[in-house]
């Protein structure tokens, strides 16, 4: 059987703010069509990790490929272009806007407008609230609400990865519920997704591959379901 072919590959990569480093020479390979996700303690380095995949971080060393093509050297908004999207902790929404205007905003690196029109109609069929608060000003949605209009912004940009920070932080668990519902619609649709969770059962679950970071460097690896059984996650970040 053929081995599955790469989405993304970290290959060492570092990163720092200002002298402190915050990647150690990480390696990470995400399948095609797989759902990943990285758990590990505040500050051990998830965000950062996913901040230098868009673009809004710089590397310090280390090469990052996308898809095939080493996109390092790429600015963030090619890197959207390219098919990668970022869900940032806090969902990164224009609140002073209308959902209909995040919307639109979403497809900004796009030219097809009939694909585009399709693409809405996916979303509202994947997020009918969206279609009700059209008109609504994004900053007067509820928390649920809200982080359901990044991932249709992030959707609008037709990605083939997206990447989602913290999607259930602060969020009700029926809530939660729903948003990782969707998430694995997401993936069945065959958008690859590296994810970023404190909720490690939730992560775990919802993904195929599976990393642990500790101070910026990746500890463990493997299936995320054979981490879930690994006595040092489950001590760690399971409960027992």
């Amino acid at each position: 059987m053929a081995e599955p072919s790469p989405l993304l590959e970290l290959r060492q990569i570092s990163a720092h703010y200002d002298r402190i480093p915050a990647l150690r020479s990480l390696d990470l390979t995400l399948d095609k069509g797989a759902t990943g996700c990285l758990i590990g303690a505040n500050g051990a380095g998830k965000t950062t990790a996913l901040s230098t995949i868009a673009g809004t971080h710089a590397l310090t060393s280390g090469e990052i490929h996308f898809a095939g093509e080493r996109i390092d050297t790429l600015s963030a908004d090619r890197r959207v272009s390219r098919g990668i999207a970022l869900i940032p902790e806090g969902r990164g929404i224009f609140a002073r806007l209308t959902v209909d205007e995040n919307l639109r905003l979403g497809a900004y690196s796009r030219s097809d407008r009939g694909a585009i029109a399709a693409d809405r109609e996916h979303v509202f069929t994947l997020l009918p609230r969206l279609h009700d608060r059209l008109h609504q000003v994004a900053g007067t949605l509820s928390g649920g609400e809200q982080q359901m209009l990044a991932i249709g912004r992030a959707l609008l940009s037709k990605p083939t990865l997206l990447l989602l920070d913290e999607p259930s932080m602060g969020l009700a668990p029926l809530i939660v519920e729903r948003i990782y519902a969707l998430i694995r619609t997401i993936a069945a649709e065959g958008i690859g997704i590296l994810l970023v969770e404190q909720n490690a059962h939730l992560a775990l679950e919802v993904a195929d591959q599976a990393w642990v970071m500790e101070s910026g460097r990746i500890t463990l690896n493997g299936a995320a379901a054979e981490l879930r059984k690994d006595p040092r996650v489950r001590s760690a970040y399971l409960g027992g």
